[in-house]
């Protein structure tokens, strides 16, 4: 009954290609890295395990596997369901393909909303923390604890009104999700892993086999950002 508050585009849109012309179109690499920001936590990862109560790695293994279980069963679950109802009239936040007027959608909206509110302090402290140690700034040598403050206080301010600027100037979240899983969840998920396990067991003649398949993962994590990042460009600003 909500269809008629709808724009054009955002109502259901079904081709009759069938499914598996989703598997065989480049475009579905595009998918494939908006899926990789949902593993993009490593940043807060030692901050996990230092906080896990009796943090022996087998807990904090349980905890990631039972973690990324749960992630991977909710988007599932949810970007089928998504699919299912708009097909491809997916907007990049699927909210948006709802009327206004429906009111269990507002809620949703609302909790969203708290979600990002809650969630932001944790992915902007990690990069913050990993541009401090990108320029090696330790705070260790700094002694005054008033330059640290005020350090602190410059970059959160700096760092925020870059993102704010950016967030007014890109709005379409496919690009956003899709262009940052390119960039940094293939990097992260298949490249950066693979190439320090080359590194720590490179002199070590009993995993030479595992060597050659991290350059195997690690080429095809460069393929598939690459294309995905091509694709996410194409998509977004050549029509």
């Amino acid at each position: 009954k909500f269809i008629p508050d709808l724009a054009p585009h955002l109502r259901p849109n079904f081709g009759s290609k069938g499914a598996m012309r989703a598997l065989t179109s480049p475009s579905t690499l595009i998918l494939i890295s908006m899926l990789s920001t949902a593993y993009i936590a490593h940043f807060n990862a030692p901050k996990f395990y230092r906080e896990l109560k009796n943090n022996t790695l087998k807990r904090f293994n349980t905890v990631v596997s039972t973690s990324f279980g749960i992630s991977i069963a909710l988007y599932a679950i949810v970007s089928s369901l998504a699919f299912l109802t708009f097909g491809g009239a997916c907007s990049g936040l699927i909210l948006n393909n709802y009327s206004t007027n429906d009111q269990l959608i507002s809620l949703s909206r609302f909790a969203i909303a708290i979600s990002l509110i809650s969630s932001y302090p944790l992915l902007f402290v990690g990069l913050r923390d990993g541009l401090f140690d990108l320029l090696r700034l330790e705070e260790s040598s700094i002694n005054n604890i008033n330059h640290t403050r005020y350090r602190y206080v410059l970059s959160t301010i700096g760092l925020l009104g870059i993102i704010t600027a950016l967030a007014f100037k890109i709005t379409d979240l496919t690009f956003v999700a899709s262009m940052s899983g390119a960039v940094l969840g293939t990097s992260l998920i298949f490249i950066y892993p693979t190439l320090m396990f080359r590194a720590a067991v490179r002199n070590d003649p009993t995993k030479q086999w595992e060597r050659r398949l991290c350059s195997v993962i690690a080429s095809l994590g460069v393929a598939i950002g690459i294309v995905g990042a091509k694709m996410a460009i194409e998509k977004t600003f050549i029509k």
